[in-house]
């Protein structure tokens, strides 16, 4: 029986962008390995980083919530003999012994791994995949330094990908690329919010809000969350509506998402939120609800339409204001959204005609839920009816 392959990507991650998904995607996909293993490393005196090793943890995590074949581990993070490579996949072996372990690195890392400690020990014993970097490297040094680690004995197999534009180094100086080719929209987001790498910070309470959310949600919805933000945003400065309250707004949207239905259930009831026994029976439609109150009495907002917004943004709401318009159709269109049935098409429209694209949006989200035979809450027709008469 063939050994489990396992594909070690470490870094700093400083920040984890679009580049670094790549490579562990191009090893899977190659059909080299069988999952990835991503460990950012704590920082080192030789190589300080910008963000803190929190906030790498959670964009790396955020980032690699895309595919379900990455897996990120604490394991580098939290030690202080986490930058030296040997010692990390020395512990790996030891934790997992029937797999067979290969190193994900870029070819300038391979430029450069005579350095690292314990080089000749790391060769022979661990098989690297190597992946193209910027085009304009020195290919005749490239050729001359595989040539020496093939004379140590290193088994070197280099991954049919393009090279990748992205360096983390231009965007820890601050020139954050808007091309999504770049980095993830969950990672572009957290940077906004938070303000690093000399961004100017857009949500005053981001540090403890964005610590609470990845501490309630599990990574998907964390992704998510972030996604929603961003394209709140962009919806409301395209229509006229104050952008920072929709980017809060759909930050906060999901905060009681992952909450058990029985702890919803609790809170529902202890404060009155609702008599609906659909609402109640049902977490997809109770954690707006509860998402609401989450968000007023734990994470302190106190804007009544951002509470609104998200209290109206699985279900629609007549007379909604627009900026629980926006939040709404955030929801449904945000770049890490599973495509659909129109979804292109309420794209596009939502950069014109916000009221039209929620209609399309919703009409779309009705027929799917009725042609199945599942329960389709009254609100969203009465919503629907409501858009159709404005």
């Amino acid at each position: 029986m063939a050994k489990h392959r396992v594909g070690v990507l470490g870094g700093y991650f400083d920040p984890f962008h679009q580049g670094h998904l790549r490579m562990a995607q191009a090893a899977l996909d190659g059909g080299y390995v069988d999952h990835v293993l991503v460990l950012p490393a704590g920082g080192s005196p030789d190589q300080p980083c910008v963000a803190s090793p929190e906030d790498r943890w959670q964009m790396a995590v955020a980032a690699c919530s895309v595919d379900n074949r990455l897996e990120v581990s604490r394991l580098a993070l939290d030690r202080s003999d986490a930058s030296l490579p040997v010692e990390t996949l020395r512990r790996l072996h030891k934790q997992d012994p029937k797999s067979d372990l290969y190193c994900i690195i870029g070819s300038d890392a391979l430029m450069r791994l005579t350095e690292w400690r314990h080089p000749k020990e790391l060769l022979k014993t661990f098989p690297f995949l190597v992946c193209p970097r910027p085009e304009n490297e020195d290919i005749d040094a490239l050729r001359s330094q595989v040539e020496s680690l093939s004379a140590l004995g290193a088994r070197l197999i280099f991954l049919p990908m393009d090279p990748s534009p992205a360096a983390s180094c231009r965007i820890r100086e601050g020139s954050l690329p808007e091309n999504e080719e770049f980095l993830n929209v969950s990672v572009r987001e957290f940077i906004s919010a938070k303000g690093l790498y000399h961004q100017e910070k857009r949500i005053s309470r981001a540090d403890e809000w964005l610590d609470q959310l990845f501490g309630a949600l599990n990574p998907h919805r964390f992704a998510h969350s972030l996604s929603v933000a961003r394209t709140a945003r962009h919806l409301a400065q395209v229509h006229g509506i104050a952008a920072y309250r929709a980017e809060e707004a759909g930050l906060l949207h999901d905060c009681a998402k992952c909450l058990p239905l029985k702890k919803m259930q609790q809170i529902a009831r202890e404060h009155s939120l609702t008599r609906d026994p659909a609402f109640l029976e049902s977490g997809a439609l109770l954690h707006s609800l509860v998402g609401a109150w989450v968000a007023r009495n734990r994470y302190g907002m106190a804007d009544p339409e951002v509470l609104d917004a998200i209290s109206y943004h699985n279900t629609g709401c007549p007379g909604m204001s627009r900026l629980a318009m926006c939040v709404c159709l955030a929801d449904s269109i945000e770049p890490l959204r599973d495509s659909f049935p129109l979804l292109e098409k309420v794209r596009l429209l939502a950069e014109k005609d916000l009221e039209g694209a929620l209609l399309l949006s919703l009409e779309g989200t009705a027929d799917y839920v009725q042609s199945r035979g599942k329960f389709l809450h009254p609100r969203t027709m009465q919503t629907i009816a409501w858009l159709k008469n404005l």
